[in-house]
């Protein structure tokens, strides 16, 4: 199932996504279910028992205005830096200069505040006079389904609810400035999300294609098969000593070809357009203001 949040006359509510994408069926939920989004689902035994029991009436695409799946997470997202190799290596005099230099020891994971969250379409705002340096990271996005802790690698992908696209906006001067990544990575709309949330059944995580247009120029292409960590390793590694909670987002990390990485460094301005896809998920597209 594609699961979408979406505001639709003033109000926020829960549809479920047609096959061909172009309409969604709304569920009929109370305004404090709804106000969640999809997180509202989340975590339901018989969830597509619920969904066919409420969903109404059939709204097109155009009439709605698409919100991220989770529009305010309960917890920082949990991301992950260095998770292709080519980025690895493209980013080594730079971002991961201080980092150890054996890539398949340990992942590099720091967080997203909640707040900077926005939809799969909003602008993105540059932080005039903080930072010079915006930039662009492609990602598939897990979400958790269930609690646990100490997950073992073997199980991890029982506890994938499903999967969405994520842009990891970067500050890069501000990200190297206070070498711990969270402010570089926290401003205000720098977690654009979406286009909706695609249940774990109907997709398969371990080899899809992950791209990324600036301006319809062709920046990021690769594969998940790429990854340095898989996801099941990554939902082990974020749960040791830590619990998970349904709702709870893990970034995977970008492929190689990031601003940061050009000859010379190209960093957004105002009135680029970054267009994420994934196979099996869908597109964002968002302009840089």
């Amino acid at each position: 199932m594609k699961l979408a949040s979406f505001e639709y006359k003033g109000e926020r509510c829960v549809g479920l996504v047609s096959e061909d994408s172009k309409s969604l069926r709304r569920l009929n939920l109370d305004a404090g279910e709804a106000g969640r989004g999809v997180a509202a689902l989340i975590g339901r035994e018989d969830l597509k028992g619920f969904v066919q029991e409420r969903v109404a009436d059939e709204l097109s695409m155009a009439d709605v205005r698409l919100q991220a799946p989770i529009p305010r997470p309960d917890r920082n997202i949990f991301c992950v830096g260095r998770n292709y190799h080519a980025h690895a290596k493209e980013l080594s005099s730079s971002v991961f200069k201080e980092n150890d230099k054996n890539v398949e020891a340990w992942p590099i994971v720091f967080t997203k505040v909640p707040e900077c969250v926005v939809g799969p379409f909003d602008d993105v705002v540059l932080p005039v006079g903080i930072s010079s340096q915006i930039d662009y990271e492609a990602e598939l996005t897990v979400v958790i389904g269930k609690q646990g802790k100490n997950i073992a690698r073997e199980d991890a992908l029982d506890y994938v609810f499903g999967y969405t696209i994520v842009n990891d906006v970067t500050a890069r001067d501000v990200q190297i400035r206070h070498q711990q990544w969270d402010m570089g990575k926290s401003f205000d709309t720098f977690c654009p999300m979406g286009p909706w949330l695609v249940t774990a059944d109907e997709v398969d995580s371990s080899n899809l294609e992950v791209s990324c247009k600036v301006n319809g120029d062709l920046r990021q292409n690769a594969r998940t098969e790429d990854f340095i960590f898989d996801i099941p390793t990554l939902i082990e590694t974020c749960s040791r000593g830590i619990t998970l909670y349904p709702g709870d987002i893990i970034a995977t990390g970008t492929p190689a070809g990031v601003g940061m990485g050009m000859k010379p460094p190209t960093y957004l301005k105002s009135g680029d357009h970054v267009r994420i896809e994934i196979e099996g998920i869908g597109m964002i597209e968002n302009k840089f203001v």
